[in-house]
C-alpha cells in the first residue's frame, strides 16, 4: 500500500474521513488502509482565558493509504465508494491516475499526525523586531517594536515611545497587530 492525497471540500475533511472509514468497513474493502487528517492543537489566549483549538495542517486534503491496480488506478470497488462520498474531489495526480506520495513526505505527514496533544503551543505570529500597533487597552493606537515573546503565557513585550522615552510593555498577543 502507498499513501495518496485526496482533495476534499474545505471544512469537510473530518466528515469525509469518517464517512470513508465507515463505508470501507461496512463494504469490507481491504484495498484501503488508514485515512488521516493531520491536525495540530494550538493554545489561544483571549481576555486572560486559555482554550485549546484544533487546526488542520493541510486544509482541503485527506491522506489515505491505498492499494492500486497495475496501471496505478485504485480498485474499482474502492474507487466507486471514494467518488460517491459527499465532499470528495479527486486524487492529486496526472491524467486521472493518483500519484503516490514520496516516502519523505509520508514520514513528515505521519510524524505531524501522531504528535501528542498533551502539550499544545500558543500560536504567535510575531517575531522580534516586528513593528506592531496596539489595538486594545490603555495604550491603544500606540506603535512599537516587538522586543521578546513569551509563548508560554501568550505575552509579547513591546517597546513603545511614551513622551520621548522607550518604555517596555507586556501585552497579550491578541491585543496587537503587525503594521
Amino acid at each position: 500500500m502507498q499513501w495518496y492525497v485526496l482533495r476534499v471540500a474545505s471544512n469537510k475533511e473530518m466528515r469525509v474521513r469518517d464517512a470513508l472509514e465507515k463505508k470501507m468497513r461496512t463494504e469490507g474493502i481491504t484495498s484501503v488502509g488508514r485515512i488521516i487528517v493531520p491536525v495540530e492543537h494550538v493554545k489561544r489566549i483571549r481576555g486572560g482565558k486559555q482554550r485549546v483549538v484544533t487546526r488542520k495542517l493541510y486544509p482541503g486534503y485527506v491522506f489515505m493509504e491505498l492499494e492500486t491496480k497495475e496501471g496505478g488506478h485504485p480498485h474499482d470497488d474502492a474507487w466507486y465508494i471514494i467518488k460517491e462520498t459527499m465532499g470528495v474531489g479527486d486524487f492529486v495526480g496526472t491524467d486521472g491516475i493518483p500519484t503516490p506520495m514520496r516516502d519523505t513526505d509520508v514520514a513528515k505527514m505521519l510524524k505531524e499526525a501522531e504528535k501528542p496533544e498533551e502539550a499544545p503551543n500558543i500560536k504567535v505570529e510575531f517575531q522580534k523586531g516586528d513593528i506592531v500597533k496596539i489595538n486594545e487597552g490603555a495604550f491603544e493606537n500606540f506603535e512599537g517594536v516587538v522586543d521578546s515573546i513569551d509563548s508560554e503565557r501568550g505575552v509579547v513585550r513591546v517597546i513603545v515611545s511614551i513622551f520621548g522615552r522607550s518604555t517596555p510593555l507586556d501585552i497579550e498577543y491578541w491585543q496587537i497587530e503587525k503594521v
